[in-house]
């Protein structure tokens, strides 16, 4: 059956084409598309492209559930409201017009105060009434559905595209090609997950980052204000949300329902690395989009989010902990 909805609308596609091949003069030359090697580069460029963005928004979701061990699903809602803040200084007529740069900056910091504020706000106070990961977790769903129907009645929901940088010619990498845009957004994205590494392995707050995932309570025992990281954490996820945000609405659109639309590839970059391990997730992040886009040679590009996940259990099947994650004792 999975060979006959290959096939049939293959064959649908050759007969309605076949009254124009054969009226093809004679001698004709017949044009070539480009090779598959050509097609396979292009793919893997736009794969990397894909994960590096996906890595930088599905970081802070790891690092969230590392901490404090809650699967945070309005997460993706953090990288709508991020790229839509930026429409709005960028774009909108109410703005104030900005370039995008600045206006991406600011919408960085204001995904850093919208985190820090969800954590102060909502999960602080339950957390210190002993409320239990799944009653959390039934909320991150609701805090997700509030906040896509807000921005869907200030954003509206016609797709649209920022100022600068919309359209732009291709520079040439062998058969492949990429556009300054794409190729600045892709270096920026590399440079902002080493940043992230350097954080986590260099400076004080990086180190009792891991400490608090590693095992919250001796990190405590260890005088490590405990409150202090995990809102720390809450504003770095939500910073780098809006950023991943950003980037997503410039190499692609600008939607409504943006991140929500990525918040299963984030689910499985993170699994697929590791749970609660940030590197894992970059790995993992990384791994889904070559696969996405790869798969976009054989399969229709309709598919492509399938065969991601397709691999991410295949690869659970045979390490169950992730690419990166530690193995651990069950009872």
């Amino acid at each position: 059956m999975r060979y006959q909805r290959i096939f049939v609308p293959a064959l649908a596609l050759v007969l309605v084409m076949l009254p124009a091949i054969s009226t093809r003069a004679q001698g004709e030359e017949v044009p070539r598309g480009p090779t598959f090697a050509a097609r396979a580069l292009q793919a893997l460029i736009d794969g990397v492209q894909f994960g590096v963005i996906i890595a930088i928004t599905s970081v802070g979701l790891s690092l969230i559930f590392g901490t404090i061990h809650l699967i945070n699903f309005a997460h993706g809602e953090f990288v709508t409201i991020g790229a839509t803040f930026a429409f709005f200084l960028n774009v909108s007529a109410a703005g104030p017009g900005w370039h995008l740069i600045p206006a991406a900056l600011a919408a960085v910091v204001f995904g850093a105060l919208l985190g820090g504020a969800v954590e102060r706000g909502i999960w602080r106070p339950l957390r210190a009434r002993g409320t239990g990961l799944i009653n959390m977790f039934i909320v991150t769903i609701g805090l997700s559905l509030l906040l896509r129907h807000v921005v869907l009645v200030l954003y509206g929901t016609r797709p649209a595209s920022y100022a600068q940088y919309d359209i732009q010619s291709t520079i040439g990498l062998g058969p492949a090609g990429i556009t300054p845009r794409d190729l600045t957004v892709t270096l920026l994205s590399v440079l902002v997950l080493l940043g992230i590494a350097v954080l986590l392995q260099k400076t004080r707050i990086g180190t009792a980052v891991r400490a608090v995932a590693a095992n919250r309570d001796l990190a405590e025992a260890s005088g490590i204000d405990v409150q202090r990281v995990v809102l720390f954490v809450w504003m770095l996820a939500g910073a780098l949300a809006a950023l991943g945000g950003v980037f997503f609405g410039l190499v692609e659109i600008v939607t409504w329902d943006m991140g929500f639309k990525l918040l299963l590839l984030m689910f499985a970059g993170i699994i697929l690395g590791g749970l609660g391990s940030a590197y894992g997730a970059m790995v993992g992040s990384l791994v889904i989009g070559v696969v996405a886009q790869m798969s976009t040679l054989w399969f229709p590009v309709d598919l492509q989010y399938a065969w991601a996940l397709l691999v991410l259990i295949l690869v659970l099947l045979v390490r169950p902990q992730g690419i990166l994650g530690r193995a651990e004792r069950v009872g």
